[in-house]
């Protein structure tokens, strides 16, 4: 059987000498695919006394982060789905603090957050809440008080959240084993336990998590403890082991569908004409028998050449899950219907009546400046949809964009796409790197590199500079030679000398080799390509001829050299 992340938690909160609890904890363990996605979310947080709703704001806090994070999309990395949450949360803390008591820090608390996703720890800590992980015996305290010493015995918390609109959280990561125990607690109980203490009684109840919680609670209240008291428990008891066989089994639960013919009805959907055919793929033109309104749509099939083979069947799944998690008028949509139950393997998509961008940059060689920004404009939107949800495109080029009738653009082809939730998570199948076409994609995925945003950008670049040109900034390259060719970058104004100078500043920045040396957002590109930034235009220039336009350097040169020649030839002539 496939194994999941599997632990024990124990917790206690007790509000010890004081006459209310201010502290609250919390933990949400799901269970099947949402436990892969997402994880298993733990959570403490101490109110600060100084503050009038610390009570509210600890409570607040614990409920908002876990609720709020298992409701992120589950292609978002763990720390890009807790730090937004995070942000957000503590902005809301401090303007209704501020609203609510009519003063500054009116709902403040520290926090303390452990995801436990596949075989990884992702902490997230601001204040003096800790967290302590125990393996093989020995107690390591993961995370450092914010406090600030004034004098002796008096000091305040630097960072909390609530207290400021600015948060600045600590992050790490630690790789799990199993039988290691994290450890929860707010300064109730670690500023009077030593660690020494902390570590002594952890190991002799490792086994009952829930009573140890307790015990400790206990001792520190015990121990003179003049704050409220909570801690939290979670061991690993296991880590996600898929099995191979049934992993496989899975893959392969639903048949390859046979090559179909127009006439043919495949789950409801009668297929009217074959689109596309390749070793890989069959696409079909198909409508709907139930819902005739509903209109043509695409069906895509697996190709039989590869029922045996899981890595493929994986990312032929892997394009649909991306696609079903998209939305934007720029972007392919699924369409299946809910009435038509599934039988065999395929994706179905809306059926885009027009053509793919190569197709239509043949018939129109020579586009002016504001059809080709447009064009820009639409793919930049679609692929911020993608990057908003933490997925790479990664085979962007003409033949993957499609054209409407009505001119709007819509990227296909998610088959490459990479997903930051998903590369989190265990898996048994090895995915090689996968990119897209050599000469539309970035030079760091040659070198092993998984690629950022940025890297969709030089993809992009490469398209606008092939519009504007109907040539390539670097050339037709292949997978061999790009992991060893030098990119030096051919003016756009060689190929068309009515391309803007500020344009092709535009062009070279976003297809820089060096992707810290591109656009960081799609947003700049766009508008760098709507009107001059006279200071990219003037920082060009500024370089020497060599590397802004070596053609030119070495044509310059060469009549320099055979002015000199026939100087030289002349002067001989004469004496």
């Amino acid at each position: 059987m496939t194994k999941d992340l599997a632990i024990s938690l124990g917790q206690c909160s007790i509000a010890g000498v004081k006459p209310r609890n201010e502290d609250f904890h919390g933990a949400m363990v799901p269970q099947g695919a949402t436990l892969r996605a997402k994880g298993v979310g733990i959570a403490i947080a101490d109110g600060i006394s100084a503050s009038e709703g610390a009570k509210e704001a600890s409570q607040i806090a614990v409920h908002q982060f876990l609720d709020d994070y298992f409701s992120t999309p589950d292609s978002w990395s763990v720390k890009h789905a807790a730090t937004q949450v995070l942000s957000a949360l503590n902005q809301w803390l401090y303007h209704e603090g501020r609203r609510q008591f009519a003063g500054h820090c009116g709902l403040a608390t520290t926090f303390s957050g452990v995801i436990l996703k596949s075989c990884t720890a992702y902490l997230f800590h601001v204040g003096d809440s800790r967290i302590y992980r125990l393996r093989d015996g020995s107690l390591e305290r993961l995370t450092n008080d914010h406090r600030v010493q004034l004098a002796e015995q008096r000091e305040y918390l630097a960072r909390a959240l609530g207290i400021d609109t600015r948060l600045d959280v600590d992050y790490r990561t630690q790789a799990l084993q199993p039988g290691d125990c994290y450890l929860l607690t707010t300064d109730g109980v670690h500023d009077v336990l030593a660690d020494e203490v902390l570590e002594q009684m952890l190991h002799a109840r490792l086994q009952d998590p829930q009573g140890c919680a307790q015990s400790l609670v206990q001792r520190a209240l015990e121990a003179g403890s003049q704050d409220n008291l909570t801690c939290q428990i979670a061991r690993i008891d296991a880590l996600p082991q898929a099995d191979k066989g049934e992993f496989y089994d899975q893959l392969t639960e639903l048949p390859f569908p046979p090559d179909l013919k127009a006439g043919q009805v495949l789950d409801g959907y009668r297929i009217l004409r074959e689109l596309n055919a390749t070793s890989r793929s069959q696409v079909y033109l198909a409508e709907d028998t139930l819902d005739p309104h509903r209109g043509k749509l695409v069906i895509k099939t697996p190709s039989q050449n590869y029922c045996d083979d899981p890595l493929y069947i994986d990312l032929f799944l892997h394009e649909e899950w991306v696609a079903r998690r998209l939305d934007s008028p720029h972007l392919i949509r699924v369409r299946e219907h809910p009435d038509h139950p599934r039988t065999f393997l395929y994706s179905l998509v809306e059926y885009v009546e027009g053509q793919t961008l190569r197709q239509w940059m043949r018939d129109h060689p020579n586009p002016g400046v504001a059809q080709i920004r447009g064009s820009v404009d639409q793919i930049a939107r679609g692929l911020r949809a993608m990057h908003r949800m933490e997925m790479i495109h990664r085979d962007l080029k003409p033949d993957n964009i499609l054209i409407d009738r009505n001119n709007t653009l819509k990227l296909i082809d998610f088959g490459s796409t990479r997903i930051a939730g998903l590369v989190e998570t265990q898996t048994v199948l090895e995915h090689n790197h996968i990119v897209g076409t050599a000469s539309y994609s970035a030079p760091e995925y040659f070198k092993g590199e998984t690629g950022t945003n940025r890297s969709d950008i030089f993809s992009l670049g490469v398209i606008a500079y092939e519009m504007f040109t109907g040539r390539l900034p670097y050339g037709e390259i292949s997978p061999q030679e790009a992991r060893r060719k030098r990119f030096t970058y051919r003016s756009a104004r060689l190929y068309n000398p009515a391309v803007p100078d500020w344009i092709d500043a535009a062009l070279e920045k976003a297809t820089h080799p060096n992707p810290l040396r591109r656009y960081e957002t799609l947003s700049e590109l766009v508008t760098d390509l709507t009107r001059p930034n006279t200071a990219l235009v003037n920082e060009g220039r500024r370089r020497p001829l060599l590397e802004r336009n070596p053609l030119a350097f070495w044509k310059g040169l060469a009549l320099i050299e055979l002015a000199v020649i026939l100087l030289l030839v002349s002067r001989y002539l004469l004496t």
